[in-house]
């Protein structure tokens, strides 16, 4: 799927939005297709604003979190340069394209969303990287080095999963602003950063606190 049937997509949820091409503020060596931040809130009907409820497009935003994990890796390339990585609920794919430029030797994107998996790979095409795919984790037993969560704990019933993630990778890098109370075995804190979503959503400070953890056994 290209940027015309992607913008084409988009519109069926939000009629006005335009994607556009832009650099991360905290990750400027990446490139992501965004909504555009021109997008004229103001005239949504309620009709259109309750489809948006029902089908959020998580996957035209950088989310606080993919944008401070995408920044980590960049700066701790050691953590993936050479193993086997997988993105789970990639998104628009911004911590799986940071693995791929820190010296990945593989990279799954993996989302239930199949317009996050196609935006994904107009991203990766976009930084010039190479992915594969995957709609669904649990298809398999496939194991990795690296399992990258972003932004996945705004469900808590999504805690579980940390768990499972450590049965099928050594490492699990998440970063979260939505937990305050993270407390998970095998897992630590490694640091705190301050973060927007882009296009800024002007969300509540407390979401703009990500902090990042890691995992191992």
């Amino acid at each position: 799927m290209k940027i015309p049937s992607l913008q084409a997509r988009l519109r069926e949820y939000l009629p006005y939005g335009q994607l556009s091409r832009q650099r991360l503020p905290l990750a400027p060596e990446l490139e992501l297709w965004l909504l555009d931040e021109a997008y004229p809130q103001h005239l949504l009907d309620s009709e259109q604003i309750q489809r948006i409820m029902n089908y959020p497009a998580y996957w035209c935003f950088c989310w606080a979190s993919g944008q401070v994990m995408a920044r980590y890796i960049i700066d701790h390339p050691e953590l993936v340069r050479g193993k086997r990585v997988l993105d789970f609920g990639c998104g628009s794919a911004v911590a799986a394209i940071a693995a791929a430029k820190a010296g990945a030797s593989s990279v799954v994107a993996c989302d239930l969303d199949s317009d996050a998996l196609a935006v994904s790979k107009l991203n990766a095409e976009t930084n010039a990287v190479n992915l594969a795919y995957s709609a669904d984790f649990f298809a398999d037993s496939e194991s990795y080095d690296v399992i990258l969560v972003a932004d996945v704990l705004y469900d808590r019933a999504n805690l579980p999963l940390l768990g499972e993630f450590l049965t099928r990778a050594k490492t699990v890098l998440v970063a979260d602003s939505r937990v305050k109370d993270f407390s998970f075995p095998g897992y630590r804190h490694l640091q705190f950063q301050r973060a927007t979503t882009i296009p800024d959503l002007a969300e509540s400070e407390e979401f703009s606190r990500v902090n990042v953890y890691l995992g191992e056994r």
